[in-house]
């Protein structure tokens, strides 16, 4: 009224709820400082993240006071620490400041991310070792291509135009490089569960190799097959089943990613031919505990931009292929695509299906049945792959027999799906 500052009145139990949450999240993170015998620990981080908290209630200037005061001790740690010849303490430092600016987030009412910040914060610091001894073996090919990666996802993708550039409306070059972006992320996570995990027998080398390229999976293990006795074409056998298990998983992943009506409209089928193909894997007899160590599948790794762009320009084929047999010739048209797709390259197919669906292009119940047909024709050419590298050997008779009724499975779920679909 007389030009004096109005009165804040702090509601008791919210004010105590928000510095609560503050003193939580830096005893939190301070528990694994004062874990390792830091010299700031539990009660120097509890009373840092009470400091943000309390100026980010108080308002913006004395939230800037708060985290000055905090860089003052920043620096007066690490002075204490040089003096004492023990060199800096970046990493408690960061932690410092980060902590002091979740108390403020808390201060301020948020409460979600400051705890989640701080549970990642506690992480990044208990697992130094782990972190350390995995950035150490990373190499330079695998450092060049996460790089690669993130400036293809981070730098390119937003850049591209989002509808179709050409006369014909058959290409939309943002859906394609996501596209392409995806089926490279699947095959680069793959990696990385492969060179933490390591080759952990055939099954395991048949299920990652699948989810990447089923095709050069499945020929690997079957040469192993031929080469090797009995008790390896046993265990090829389940890896082949498991590699056509993860193509079906694979799809399903692209589908819902890109298209999740598309999804639906052939879950049941996909569904089947996962359990299917794992079914039959259980049931084949596992090889003896000697043979455990799995081949080396010649897959590029750990990212490779060949192997993304011609996923690429398999699908800008099919794409083109697939719209222009669509109008020209009707579903029949792009169902035909879709099979001569999934013999070459199902992921590009089942992507192609996708985006043309998302894009109003195509049904989504059309473009199910595409992405059906080519899973199908992937599961199927396997056989061929098998009993074309040596008929004679019995793995090509249960391969057979095996993705045989996995099809047929597979047939019967799109019949099923057909005649009642979980979509009106």
């Amino acid at each position: 009224m007389n030009g004096l500052p109005a009165y804040v009145e702090w509601p008791p139990l919210e004010s105590l709820l928000r510095l609560g949450l503050a003193l939580a999240v830096g005893l939190f993170i301070g528990l694994e400082r004062e874990w390792r015998g830091k010299e700031a620990g539990l009660r120097t981080f509890g009373i840092i993240a009470l400091v943000g908290g309390s100026g980010g209630m108080l308002g913006t200037p004395y939230a800037v006071a708060a985290m000055f005061l905090i860089g003052v001790l920043v620096a007066f740690l690490n002075l204490q620490s040089l003096r004492a010849g023990q060199g800096t303490e970046l990493t408690t430092s960061a932690a410092m400041v980060l902590t002091g600016l979740l108390g403020l987030m808390a201060g301020l009412g948020h409460v979600i991310t400051p705890s989640a910040l701080a549970v990642i914060a506690a992480g990044l610091l208990a697992w130094k070792e782990r972190l350390a001894g995995w950035s150490h073996k990373i190499t330079a090919n695998e450092l060049r291509s996460a790089i690669l990666l993130a400036i293809l996802t981070f730098a390119i993708h937003p850049l591209l135009p989002d509808h179709p550039i050409d006369p014909w409306q058959l290409f939309a070059p943002r859906a394609v490089w996501f596209t392409v972006i995806l089926i490279a992320a699947i095959g680069f996570v793959n990696y990385l569960l492969w060179k933490a995990y390591g080759a952990r027998g055939i099954e395991f080398t048949g299920f990652l190799g699948g989810l990447v390229n089923s095709t050069v999976t499945v020929t690997e293990l079957a040469e192993r097959a031929r080469q090797g006795g009995p008790e390896m074409q046993d265990s090829a056998c389940r890896g082949i089943l498991l590699s056509t298990a993860a193509m079906a998983l694979r799809n399903a992943v692209v589908l819902g990613v890109l298209s999740a009506s598309a999804l639906v409209n052939s879950l049941v089928p996909l569904v089947l031919i996962l359990l299917a193909s794992a079914a039959f894997a259980l049931i084949v007899r596992p090889a003896p505990a000697g043979l455990g160590a799995g081949p080396s599948l010649p897959l590029e790794s750990p990212f490779s931009l060949r192997a993304a762009l011609k996923y690429g320009f398999i699908f800008l084929l099919l794409q083109a292929v697939g719209t222009l047999g669509q109008r020209f010739l009707g579903h029949v048209g792009f169902y035909a695509v879709s099979l001569m797709g999934g013999l070459v390259s199902s992921a590009s197919a089942v992507a192609s299906a996708a985006i043309m669906s998302s894009r109003g292009v195509l049904d989504p119940h059309v473009a199910g049945v595409g992405a059906i047909i080519a899973s199908l024709a992937s599961a199927a050419v396997n056989i061929a792959i098998v009993v074309r590298i040596d008929r004679a050997i019995p793995l090509a008779r249960r391969v057979t027999a095996s993705i045989a009724l996995v099809v047929l499975l597979g047939v019967a779920g799109a019949l099923f799906q057909a005649r009642w679909p979980l979509t009106h």
